[in-house]
């Protein structure tokens, strides 16, 4: 049987690093690349088979280095699906990083915040999430070799990472919310009727991106730790407009809180 191009690229990238645990940074989020001593930096465009970011404030690099005494592959950048791609493609990465034997990965999004106490620039430990796509990476024939036809997700975000997030941040006086995150297709921003909606189903923050990598993560058995950046509130009685600067601005803002906390879990 012929190897799939996910291996193919895994085989690739293995000949440059071996990192132990994957990071994806999302909207603004680039700050994460400051903690990390990068010793190769390869742009998507030079990856076989990777898709390539079009969105501003995504660099569209994959960086390999050290962040304490851990090796880590750092996306700088990531895919979505307004962009028109794929469940499939989105998640091409992360596929990718199982077949490279990863099984941790950290992932940071920008999101709107749906509770008054979620303000620009703050940060949410997300514990579960909501998909509102109405998409899956997993659509069509099972990966065996990756994972089951019909995964687990009563636990998506793992457990003992949201309790080494939640540790971490009590003891160095982190201010960490937490909540449950909705994608939803994009890449227009929700209507004031929407957000209503949104916050009866359960949500407190809204976003274009993360589930679907995270339902391929489980699916490969990997564990999983994500938190937001809040860059806006959608408070659908007061509504404003939140242009992609301000977006970027408080991704920008709560950026040095998430790469705290993933450094400090990473680092151990």
């Amino acid at each position: 049987m012929s190897r799939s191009q996910e291996q193919l690229t895994a085989d690739h990238l293995l000949s440059i690093a071996r990192p132990d645990i994957a990071v994806i940074l999302g909207t603004g989020l680039g700050v994460m690349e400051e903690a990390v001593t990068v010793e190769r930096a390869v742009h998507y465009a030079d990856i076989p088979g990777f898709p390539v970011s079009s969105v501003k404030s995504h660099s569209g690099r994959l960086l390999f280095g050290t962040l304490g005494d851990k090796s880590v592959a750092v996306m700088s950048g990531r895919f979505h699906l307004y962009e028109g791609y794929s469940p499939r493609e989105v998640t091409f990465p992360v596929r990718v990083f199982a077949y490279m034997g990863i099984r941790s990965i950290f992932i940071s999004n920008a999101a709107g915040g749906l509770r008054p106490d979620l303000t620009p620039g703050s940060a949410m430990l997300v514990t579960d999430h909501i998909n509102l796509t109405a998409q899956s990476p997993l659509t069509g024939p099972n990966i065996e070799g990756l994972g089951p036809r019909f995964p687990d997700m009563t636990r998506p975000y793992s457990p003992a990472l949201i309790a080494r997030a939640r540790s971490f941040a009590r003891e160095n006086g982190i201010d960490l919310g937490e909540g449950v995150y909705v994608q939803v297709p994009g890449p227009s921003m929700e209507t004031a009727a929407e957000t209503r909606m949104l916050r009866l189903m359960g949500a407190d923050a809204v976003g274009m991106s993360t589930v679907m990598e995270v339902i391929q993560a489980v699916h490969c058995g990997m564990e999983v730790l994500a938190i937001s950046a809040v860059t806006n509130s959608n408070d659908p009685d007061s509504y404003l407009p939140a242009p992609i600067e301000q977006v970027i601005a408080m991704a920008e803002k709560a950026g040095p809180v998430i790469a705290r906390v993933f450094a400090g879990i990473i680092k151990g």
